[in-house]
Protein backbone atom coordinates (compact mmCIF):
# COMPACT_ATOMS: atom_id res chain seq x y z
CA UNK A 1 0.00 0.00 0.00
CA UNK A 2 1.78 3.18 -1.13
CA UNK A 3 -0.11 5.58 1.15
CA UNK A 4 1.61 6.02 4.52
CA UNK A 5 -0.76 5.50 7.41
CA UNK A 6 -1.11 8.42 9.78
CA UNK A 7 -0.43 8.06 13.50
CA UNK A 8 -3.43 9.54 15.32
CA UNK A 9 -2.64 12.53 17.49
CA UNK A 10 -3.86 10.70 20.60
CA UNK A 11 -1.35 7.92 19.92
CA UNK A 12 1.50 10.40 19.53
CA UNK A 13 0.54 11.98 22.85
CA UNK A 14 0.45 8.55 24.49
CA UNK A 15 3.89 7.72 23.10
CA UNK A 16 5.31 11.01 24.40
CA UNK A 17 3.77 10.40 27.83
CA UNK A 18 5.14 6.86 27.93
CA UNK A 19 8.62 8.09 27.02
CA UNK A 20 8.42 10.80 29.71
CA UNK A 21 7.49 8.19 32.31
CA UNK A 22 10.28 5.88 31.20
CA UNK A 23 12.95 8.59 31.05
CA UNK A 24 12.05 10.76 34.00
CA UNK A 25 9.51 8.81 36.04
CA UNK A 26 6.81 11.47 35.76
CA UNK A 27 3.45 11.94 34.11
CA UNK A 28 3.03 14.93 31.78
CA UNK A 29 1.24 17.96 33.15
CA UNK A 30 1.34 19.78 29.82
CA UNK A 31 1.22 18.29 26.31
CA UNK A 32 1.42 20.46 23.20
CA UNK A 33 1.05 19.63 19.52
CA UNK A 34 1.87 21.58 16.37
CA UNK A 35 1.58 20.46 12.74
CA UNK A 36 3.83 20.63 9.74
CA UNK A 37 2.55 22.35 6.63
CA UNK A 38 2.41 22.14 2.90
CA UNK A 39 1.92 25.11 0.64
CA UNK A 40 -0.68 24.73 -2.07
CA UNK A 41 0.73 27.73 -3.97
CA UNK A 42 2.86 30.82 -3.34
CA UNK A 43 6.51 29.74 -2.99
CA UNK A 44 9.52 31.91 -2.12
CA UNK A 45 7.42 35.05 -1.93
CA UNK A 46 6.67 35.14 1.79
CA UNK A 47 9.83 37.22 2.27
CA UNK A 48 8.83 39.41 -0.70
CA UNK A 49 5.62 40.88 0.76
CA UNK A 50 3.66 38.37 -1.32
CA UNK A 51 0.67 36.11 -0.65
CA UNK A 52 1.08 32.45 0.24
CA UNK A 53 -1.57 29.78 0.76
CA UNK A 54 -0.40 26.89 2.93
CA UNK A 55 -2.34 24.61 5.23
CA UNK A 56 -1.56 22.66 8.37
CA UNK A 57 -1.20 18.95 7.62
CA UNK A 58 -2.42 16.18 9.91
CA UNK A 59 1.16 15.27 10.86
CA UNK A 60 2.27 16.65 14.21
CA UNK A 61 5.15 17.17 16.60
CA UNK A 62 4.02 16.48 20.16
CA UNK A 63 5.88 17.58 23.28
CA UNK A 64 4.93 16.15 26.68
CA UNK A 65 6.40 17.79 29.77
CA UNK A 66 6.27 18.12 33.54
CA UNK A 67 7.84 20.80 35.70
CA UNK A 68 10.79 19.71 37.83
CA UNK A 69 12.38 21.30 40.90
CA UNK A 70 15.54 22.40 39.10
CA UNK A 71 16.41 25.39 36.92
CA UNK A 72 17.09 23.13 33.98
CA UNK A 73 15.16 21.78 31.03
CA UNK A 74 15.90 18.15 30.18
CA UNK A 75 14.67 17.31 26.68
CA UNK A 76 14.71 14.05 24.74
CA UNK A 77 13.70 13.65 21.10
CA UNK A 78 13.62 10.30 19.34
CA UNK A 79 16.85 9.66 17.46
CA UNK A 80 18.53 12.83 18.71
CA UNK A 81 21.13 13.56 21.37
CA UNK A 82 19.40 14.49 24.67
CA UNK A 83 19.88 18.09 25.75
CA UNK A 84 20.02 19.92 29.09
CA UNK A 85 19.41 23.68 29.09
CA UNK A 86 20.22 26.05 31.96
CA UNK A 87 17.15 28.26 32.26
CA UNK A 88 18.88 30.87 34.43
CA UNK A 89 20.91 31.93 31.40
CA UNK A 90 19.66 33.71 28.31
CA UNK A 91 19.75 31.12 25.57
CA UNK A 92 22.25 31.33 22.71
CA UNK A 93 22.75 28.92 19.77
CA UNK A 94 24.75 25.85 20.71
CA UNK A 95 25.17 22.10 20.37
CA UNK A 96 23.46 19.82 19.59
CA UNK A 97 22.14 21.79 16.62
CA UNK A 98 18.67 20.22 16.62
CA UNK A 99 17.92 21.88 19.97
CA UNK A 100 18.56 25.38 18.60
CA UNK A 101 14.92 25.62 17.55
CA UNK A 102 13.99 25.05 21.20
CA UNK A 103 16.70 27.40 22.50
CA UNK A 104 15.44 30.12 20.17
CA UNK A 105 11.84 29.81 21.38
CA UNK A 106 12.93 29.80 25.04
CA UNK A 107 14.96 32.94 24.34
CA UNK A 108 11.87 34.58 22.85
CA UNK A 109 9.97 33.96 26.09
CA UNK A 110 12.95 35.11 28.18
CA UNK A 111 13.15 38.34 26.18
CA UNK A 112 9.48 38.93 27.01
CA UNK A 113 10.29 38.77 30.72
CA UNK A 114 9.10 35.23 31.45
CA UNK A 115 10.91 33.11 34.03
CA UNK A 116 10.60 29.60 32.69
CA UNK A 117 10.39 26.82 35.28
CA UNK A 118 12.62 23.78 35.04
CA UNK A 119 10.96 20.93 33.16
CA UNK A 120 11.46 17.47 31.73
CA UNK A 121 10.16 16.90 28.20
CA UNK A 122 9.94 14.27 25.50
CA UNK A 123 9.28 14.91 21.83
CA UNK A 124 7.67 12.58 19.28
CA UNK A 125 6.82 13.38 15.69
CA UNK A 126 4.91 12.17 12.66
CA UNK A 127 6.15 15.08 10.50
CA UNK A 128 8.68 13.68 7.99
CA UNK A 129 12.08 15.30 8.48
CA UNK A 130 13.86 16.94 5.57
CA UNK A 131 10.75 16.69 3.41
CA UNK A 132 10.07 20.40 3.03
CA UNK A 133 7.07 20.09 5.38
CA UNK A 134 8.33 22.52 8.01
CA UNK A 135 9.19 20.12 10.80
CA UNK A 136 11.29 22.98 12.21
CA UNK A 137 8.30 25.35 12.41
CA UNK A 138 6.25 22.54 13.97
CA UNK A 139 8.92 22.04 16.64
CA UNK A 140 9.11 25.77 17.31
CA UNK A 141 5.32 26.18 17.56
CA UNK A 142 4.95 23.06 19.72
CA UNK A 143 7.66 24.35 22.06
CA UNK A 144 6.06 27.80 22.28
CA UNK A 145 2.65 26.25 22.99
CA UNK A 146 4.20 24.02 25.65
CA UNK A 147 5.79 27.04 27.34
CA UNK A 148 2.41 28.79 27.29
CA UNK A 149 1.03 25.80 29.19
CA UNK A 150 3.90 25.65 31.68
CA UNK A 151 3.66 29.41 32.32
CA UNK A 152 -0.16 29.48 32.32
CA UNK A 153 -0.12 32.26 29.75
CA UNK A 154 -1.42 32.66 26.20
CA UNK A 155 0.40 34.67 23.56
CA UNK A 156 -1.47 36.29 20.71
CA UNK A 157 -1.29 33.75 17.87
CA UNK A 158 0.47 36.17 15.56
CA UNK A 159 2.99 37.10 18.26
CA UNK A 160 3.69 33.42 18.88
CA UNK A 161 4.25 32.74 15.20
CA UNK A 162 6.61 35.71 14.87
CA UNK A 163 8.51 34.60 17.99
CA UNK A 164 9.02 31.21 16.35
CA UNK A 165 10.11 32.81 13.07
CA UNK A 166 12.71 34.85 14.99
CA UNK A 167 14.00 31.64 16.57
CA UNK A 168 14.56 30.16 13.11
CA UNK A 169 16.37 33.30 11.94
CA UNK A 170 18.62 33.79 14.94
CA UNK A 171 19.20 30.23 16.14
CA UNK A 172 18.98 28.07 13.00
CA UNK A 173 20.42 30.60 10.55
CA UNK A 174 17.53 30.30 8.06
CA UNK A 175 16.16 33.71 6.96
CA UNK A 176 12.65 32.33 6.36
CA UNK A 177 9.51 34.35 5.79
CA UNK A 178 6.43 34.00 7.98
CA UNK A 179 4.63 31.25 6.09
CA UNK A 180 5.77 28.13 7.93
CA UNK A 181 5.17 29.39 11.45
CA UNK A 182 1.87 31.09 10.52
CA UNK A 183 0.55 27.90 8.92
CA UNK A 184 1.49 25.83 11.97
CA UNK A 185 0.05 28.37 14.41
CA UNK A 186 -3.12 29.50 12.59
CA UNK A 187 -4.15 26.24 10.88
CA UNK A 188 -7.77 25.09 11.07
CA UNK A 189 -9.60 22.02 9.81
CA UNK A 190 -10.94 22.43 6.27
CA UNK A 191 -9.25 25.81 5.85
CA UNK A 192 -6.26 27.03 3.90
CA UNK A 193 -4.31 29.90 5.46
CA UNK A 194 -4.00 32.74 2.94
CA UNK A 195 -1.28 34.97 4.38
CA UNK A 196 -0.70 38.54 3.32
CA UNK A 197 3.03 38.70 4.00
CA UNK A 198 3.12 42.51 3.81
CA UNK A 199 0.48 43.13 6.48
CA UNK A 200 1.27 39.89 8.31
CA UNK A 201 -2.43 39.06 8.47
CA UNK A 202 -3.84 35.58 7.76
CA UNK A 203 -7.21 34.86 6.20
CA UNK A 204 -8.81 31.43 6.36
CA UNK A 205 -9.93 30.22 2.92
CA UNK A 206 -12.58 27.46 2.79
CA UNK A 207 -11.42 24.02 1.64
CA UNK A 208 -14.41 22.06 2.81
CA UNK A 209 -15.17 20.01 -0.30
CA UNK A 210 -14.69 16.36 0.78
CA UNK A 211 -14.25 15.34 -2.86
CA UNK A 212 -10.79 16.96 -2.91
CA UNK A 213 -7.60 15.73 -1.23
CA UNK A 214 -3.96 16.75 -1.36
CA UNK A 215 -1.36 14.02 -1.85
CA UNK A 216 2.04 14.88 -0.39
CA UNK A 217 4.91 12.96 -1.99
CA UNK A 218 8.25 13.13 -0.19
CA UNK A 219 10.96 12.52 -2.79
CA UNK A 220 13.34 11.44 0.03
CA UNK A 221 15.93 13.84 -1.36
CA UNK A 222 16.93 16.01 1.58
CA UNK A 223 18.04 19.60 1.56
CA UNK A 224 19.86 21.91 3.94
CA UNK A 225 18.34 25.38 3.73
CA UNK A 226 21.04 27.05 5.80
CA UNK A 227 23.79 26.07 3.34
CA UNK A 228 23.43 29.26 1.30
CA UNK A 229 20.97 28.28 -1.44
CA UNK A 230 18.03 29.84 0.38
CA UNK A 231 19.94 32.94 1.47
CA UNK A 232 21.30 33.58 -2.03
CA UNK A 233 17.79 33.44 -3.52
CA UNK A 234 16.56 35.86 -0.92
CA UNK A 235 19.42 38.26 -1.68
CA UNK A 236 18.57 38.00 -5.39
CA UNK A 237 15.06 39.25 -4.63
CA UNK A 238 16.38 42.12 -2.49
CA UNK A 239 18.79 43.12 -5.27
CA UNK A 240 16.00 42.96 -7.84
CA UNK A 241 13.71 45.22 -5.85
CA UNK A 242 16.56 47.73 -5.37
CA UNK A 243 17.27 47.88 -9.12
CA UNK A 244 13.58 48.30 -10.00
CA UNK A 245 13.39 51.07 -7.41
CA UNK A 246 10.13 50.20 -5.68
CA UNK A 247 9.68 49.91 -1.91
CA UNK A 248 7.73 46.63 -2.07
CA UNK A 249 7.26 43.78 -4.55
CA UNK A 250 3.51 44.35 -4.29
CA UNK A 251 3.97 47.53 -6.32
CA UNK A 252 6.08 45.84 -9.02
CA UNK A 253 4.43 44.77 -12.28
CA UNK A 254 5.67 42.34 -14.90
CA UNK A 255 6.15 45.38 -17.16
CA UNK A 256 8.57 46.79 -14.55
CA UNK A 257 10.58 43.56 -14.63
CA UNK A 258 10.68 43.49 -18.43
CA UNK A 259 11.66 47.17 -18.65
CA UNK A 260 14.60 46.55 -16.30
CA UNK A 261 15.55 43.10 -17.66
CA UNK A 262 19.06 43.97 -18.81
CA UNK A 263 19.84 46.15 -15.79
CA UNK A 264 18.71 43.40 -13.46
CA UNK A 265 20.95 40.88 -15.17
CA UNK A 266 20.83 37.12 -14.85
CA UNK A 267 19.75 35.48 -12.55
CA UNK A 268 18.19 38.46 -10.73
CA UNK A 269 15.86 39.19 -13.66
CA UNK A 270 14.50 35.64 -13.60
CA UNK A 271 14.16 35.66 -9.82
CA UNK A 272 12.19 38.91 -10.15
CA UNK A 273 9.92 37.43 -12.81
CA UNK A 274 9.14 34.54 -10.48
CA UNK A 275 8.22 36.83 -7.59
CA UNK A 276 5.80 38.97 -9.59
CA UNK A 277 4.27 35.97 -11.34
CA UNK A 278 3.88 33.90 -8.18
CA UNK A 279 2.14 36.72 -6.31
CA UNK A 280 -0.37 36.98 -9.15
CA UNK A 281 -0.86 33.20 -9.29
CA UNK A 282 -1.56 32.98 -5.56
CA UNK A 283 -4.17 35.75 -5.70
CA UNK A 284 -5.81 33.99 -8.66
CA UNK A 285 -5.81 30.67 -6.79
CA UNK A 286 -7.50 32.21 -3.75
CA UNK A 287 -10.21 33.68 -5.98
CA UNK A 288 -10.69 30.32 -7.67
CA UNK A 289 -11.17 28.60 -4.31
CA UNK A 290 -13.67 31.24 -3.18
CA UNK A 291 -15.60 30.65 -6.41
CA UNK A 292 -15.37 26.85 -5.95
CA UNK A 293 -13.57 26.74 -9.32
CA UNK A 294 -11.08 24.00 -8.58
CA UNK A 295 -10.32 23.32 -12.23
CA UNK A 296 -8.62 26.73 -12.44
CA UNK A 297 -6.03 25.59 -9.90
CA UNK A 298 -4.34 23.07 -12.21
CA UNK A 299 -2.81 25.57 -14.67
CA UNK A 300 -1.82 27.87 -11.80
CA UNK A 301 0.00 25.04 -10.00
CA UNK A 302 1.72 24.02 -13.24
CA UNK A 303 2.92 27.56 -13.93
CA UNK A 304 4.14 27.87 -10.34
CA UNK A 305 6.26 24.73 -10.62
CA UNK A 306 7.73 25.76 -13.94
CA UNK A 307 8.68 29.16 -12.55
CA UNK A 308 10.29 27.59 -9.48
CA UNK A 309 12.19 25.20 -11.74
CA UNK A 310 13.31 27.60 -14.48
CA UNK A 311 13.38 31.07 -12.93
CA UNK A 312 13.99 30.51 -9.23
CA UNK A 313 15.97 27.31 -9.74
CA UNK A 314 14.98 25.62 -6.49
CA UNK A 315 13.56 22.44 -7.99
CA UNK A 316 15.61 19.32 -8.77
CA UNK A 317 15.40 16.24 -10.97
CA UNK A 318 13.48 14.22 -8.39
CA UNK A 319 10.86 16.91 -7.74
CA UNK A 320 10.42 17.42 -11.48
CA UNK A 321 10.00 13.68 -11.99
CA UNK A 322 7.28 13.40 -9.34
CA UNK A 323 5.39 16.38 -10.80
CA UNK A 324 5.68 14.99 -14.34
CA UNK A 325 4.25 11.63 -13.24
CA UNK A 326 1.27 13.36 -11.63
CA UNK A 327 0.67 15.48 -14.72
CA UNK A 328 0.83 12.39 -16.94
CA UNK A 329 -1.95 10.80 -14.86
CA UNK A 330 -3.88 13.93 -15.77
CA UNK A 331 -7.41 15.08 -15.22
CA UNK A 332 -8.84 11.85 -16.61
CA UNK A 333 -7.04 9.98 -13.82
CA UNK A 334 -8.25 12.33 -11.09
CA UNK A 335 -5.30 14.76 -10.88
CA UNK A 336 -6.22 18.46 -10.85
CA UNK A 337 -2.75 19.94 -10.38
CA UNK A 338 0.75 19.25 -9.06
CA UNK A 339 3.83 21.24 -8.06
CA UNK A 340 6.81 21.22 -5.74
CA UNK A 341 6.17 22.64 -2.29
CA UNK A 342 8.45 24.18 0.31
CA UNK A 343 11.91 25.66 0.02
CA UNK A 344 13.01 23.24 -2.68
CA UNK A 345 16.41 21.62 -3.29
CA UNK A 346 14.57 18.36 -2.62
CA UNK A 347 11.63 17.72 -0.34
CA UNK A 348 8.05 17.16 -1.43
CA UNK A 349 5.43 17.76 -4.08
CA UNK A 350 1.71 18.38 -3.66
CA UNK A 351 -0.88 16.85 -5.95
CA UNK A 352 -4.44 18.16 -5.74
CA UNK A 353 -6.75 15.34 -6.73
CA UNK A 354 -10.15 13.70 -6.45
CA UNK A 355 -10.55 11.95 -3.10
CA UNK A 356 -11.92 8.77 -4.70
CA UNK A 357 -8.75 8.38 -6.78
CA UNK A 358 -6.17 8.92 -4.01
CA UNK A 359 -5.12 5.27 -3.73
CA UNK A 360 -4.62 4.71 -7.43
CA UNK A 361 -2.80 8.02 -7.91
CA UNK A 362 -0.48 7.30 -4.97
CA UNK A 363 0.24 3.84 -6.35
CA UNK A 364 1.24 5.27 -9.73
CA UNK A 365 3.38 8.00 -8.15
CA UNK A 366 5.23 5.47 -6.01
CA UNK A 367 5.77 2.88 -8.73
CA UNK A 368 6.87 5.24 -11.49
CA UNK A 369 9.00 7.48 -9.27
CA UNK A 370 10.88 4.51 -7.85
CA UNK A 371 11.36 3.11 -11.35
CA UNK A 372 12.75 6.43 -12.59
CA UNK A 373 14.99 7.30 -9.62
CA UNK A 374 15.64 4.11 -7.67
CA UNK A 375 14.30 5.88 -4.57
CA UNK A 376 11.25 4.71 -2.61
CA UNK A 377 9.19 7.85 -1.89
CA UNK A 378 7.06 8.49 1.17
CA UNK A 379 3.51 9.37 0.15
CA UNK A 380 0.55 10.39 2.27
CA UNK A 381 -2.73 12.22 1.87
CA UNK A 382 -3.85 15.13 3.99
CA UNK A 383 -6.56 17.68 4.32
CA UNK A 384 -6.20 20.95 6.27
CA UNK A 385 -5.93 20.31 10.03
CA UNK A 386 -5.84 22.11 13.37
CA UNK A 387 -2.80 24.24 14.17
CA UNK A 388 -0.73 24.41 17.36
CA UNK A 389 -2.71 23.64 20.49
CA UNK A 390 -2.55 22.11 23.95
CA UNK A 391 -3.91 18.60 24.27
Amino acid sequence: MPLQLNTPLADLAADAASELQERYGVEPTVTAAAPGRVNLIGEHIDYCDGFVMPFAIDRYIVVAAAANSSREAHIVSCGEEPVTLNLDKKKEPGQPKWANYIRGVIRGFQDRGHTIPGFDATIVSSVPLGAGLSSSAALECATATLLEGLLDTVLDTKEKALLCQRAEHDFAGVPCGIMDQFASAFGQANRLVLIDCRSGEPELVPFGNPDLTVIVANTKVHHELSDGGYASRRKNTEDGLAVIGKSTWRDVTMADVEANWERLGDPVNRRSRHVVGEIARTIAAAKALEANDFEALGPLMAASHESLRNDFEVSCKELDTMVEIARAIGRAGGVIGARMTGGGFGGSTVTLCESTRVESIAETLEKEYQSATGIAPEIFASRPSLGAHLL
